[in-house]
């Protein structure tokens, strides 16, 4: 049996500029192929060239062995069904009339009964009113309107269904019915191709992903054998960080943003309902406290960015005091230890002697004691080593002195981040080693640091000790003048990451950190000054 669909060496040239070309590919009966690509790389004219709009300059095109022909009416005969980006309706005409527009069958054809019983099965799987069908198309929304095309296309499914970024206006629980339906359709032989910038639908759908760069076929994958990130690679046609990592950023957040996105609108419609419900009263006072939300949030922006100014210049004045400590006060002590030593050489009085070796001894002490404090104002392996040297030396000195055991994981490679966020983290582990200390009571602490797959940082710590209530009541921890956890929190929220607390697997505290890093360190001039 010859496939629903097969494409050989495609060609198409518009305006002669070369659009597409070298695309092959098959697709059978109950097949879901997704097309992706960046934008330009092709996708839609693809799409359009399968629907019957463009015909190709070269290469072949067959319908289950038979070779297509270009125009749109032959299109519908060969049971395709295409949805565009931008749907076309007649903007006079009622909902209703343009689903069954050009549907009408001339042997058979449907009553208005029938069209409004068929039109409505689909609003209520949309939650949509019955009076929806009887509106005018020119007063719908873009999504409603996107719904509309899409309907038309399932009251009458072809053989192949071509669905060109039709979701891209689609809400979320909308969505999922949308792909409940395509499944539905697959699973009755169906062949499916549909286009979209979220790679998570079509990793949710299809069977194969067809990867467009440059107008041109990057790749065939199965879905079940590939990855998100292998297809980023393919659509931007490189491997480096720096291209590949803000794509995939976006893309793990998307799918969770939509989520949000249809629960804030369905918080909307509910406070629409609720509002209608109220007098003007009720109204006023959710206008004054929206009004509210609007000062507290600029009052909180506010203070976080001054925060964050406090903390840069904290920052830049240990650094400048270390400095100063190190280049100045040490090297004239050790220069008085050196003259103390050249004295004690020419002086042959024993107990004189002995007095320039205490004398000496307490210099050194001296300069050791300057030193750790020169460390714990700036360490100096961040700067010259970075962050992974850093925290070895930290975890070294912190489980000598404290008599407490530390497993360090440091992932490799753990490559440098600006000096912002290098400085960040190593603050971070610096005070939880120091709550460790004072409060957990603990013989056994976990550190563990790594890159997450978006080329953020994840930072866990865990311990054997006491524990405390999760979540912790941070106002509490203030009023104690315990401000360990409220300096984490506060550090972690001003580069946006992530703060988790709870008991870790021995009975302790665990904390676990992911701190958003889209812009790998490599590149010069990045960070923060100090």
């Amino acid at each position: 049996m010859a496939p629903l669909l097969t494409v050989r060496d495609l060609e198409i040239v518009l305006a002669a500029k070369p659009i597409l070309s070298g695309i092959s590919f098959e697709l059978d009966h109950g097949d879901i192929l997704g097309v992706a690509g960046l934008r330009s790389a092709g996708k839609s004219v693809l799409l359009q060239t399968l629907a019957g709009i463009y015909p190709p300059t070269s290469g072949e095109v067959q319908i289950e062995g038979q070779p297509m022909r270009w125009r749109i009416p032959l299109a519908q005969q060969h049971g395709i069904e295409f949805v565009p980006q931008t749907p076309a309706l007649v903007d006079l005409l009622p909902v209703l009339a343009n689903i069954f527009l050009g549907r009408e069958q001339r042997r058979q054809r449907l009553d208005q009964a029938t069209m409004a019983q068929i039109a409505y099965r689909w609003l209520e799987q949309f939650g949509l009113p019955h009076t929806f069908a009887h509106q005018r198309a020119g007063d719908l929304t873009e999504e409603e309107r996107q719904l509309v095309a899409l309907m038309r296309a399932f009251v009458r499914p072809g053989r192949l269904l071509i669905l060109d970024e039709a979701l891209a206006s689609i809400g979320f629980a909308r969505q999922q019915t949308i792909l409940h339906h395509l499944r539905t359709l697959a699973a009755n032989g169906t062949g499916i191709i549909l286009s979209s910038d979220d790679l998570n639908l079509l990793f949710a759908i299809t069977n194969r992903v067809l990867v467009l760069y440059q107008g041109r076929q990057a790749a065939l994958r199965r879905t079940a054998d590939t990855t998100p990130r292998e297809i980023v690679e393919l659509m931007v046609g490189s491997v480096r960080q720096e291209r590949v990592t803000p794509l995939i950023w976006a893309f793990e957040n998307y799918y969770q943003a939509q989520q949000q996105a249809e629960s804030l609108r369905q918080q909307q419609l509910q406070l629409r309902d609720n509002l209608a419900e109220q007098d003007s009263l009720n109204r006023e006072l959710v206008r004054r406290l929206h009004d509210q939300m609007v000062a507290l949030n600029q009052l909180n922006q506010a203070l976080q960015e001054a925060n964050h100014r406090l903390i840069a210049e904290r920052e830049a004045e240990r650094k400048a005091l270390a400095r100063e400590l190190h280049d100045q006060v040490i090297q004239d002590l050790l220069s008085f230890n050196y003259q103390l030593e050249h004295l004690e050489e020419e002086i042959e009085a024993a107990e004189t002697v002995h007095e320039l070796q205490v004398i000496r001894r307490g210099i050194r002490e001296v300069v050791g004691m300057l030193r750790q404090i020169c460390s714990d104002l700036r360490p100096p392996t961040l700067d010259s080593h970075g962050l992974a040297a850093a925290l070895r030396s930290l975890v070294s000195q912190w489980s000598e002195q404290t008599g407490i055991q530390v497993e360090l994981i440091l992932a490799e490679p753990l490559e440098r981040w600006s000096e912002t966020i290098e400085l960040t983290v190593f603050r971070i582990v610096q005070e939880g080693l120091n709550n460790v200390r004072k409060h957990a009571r603990a013989s056994r602490v976990l550190l563990e640091v790594r890159r997450t797959s978006a080329a953020g940082i994840m930072v866990r710590l865990a311990d054997n000790g006491r524990g405390m209530a999760t979540p912790p009541d941070l106002q509490h921890l203030a009023e104690q003048k315990h401000f360990g956890l409220i300096s984490i929190s506060e550090r972690v929220s001003l580069l946006r990451g992530t703060l988790q607390i709870g008991r870790s697997v021995w009975g302790g505290l665990e904390l676990q950190i992911e701190i958003p890093n889209p812009s790998p360190f490599p590149a010069e001039g990045v960070g923060v000054a100090g």
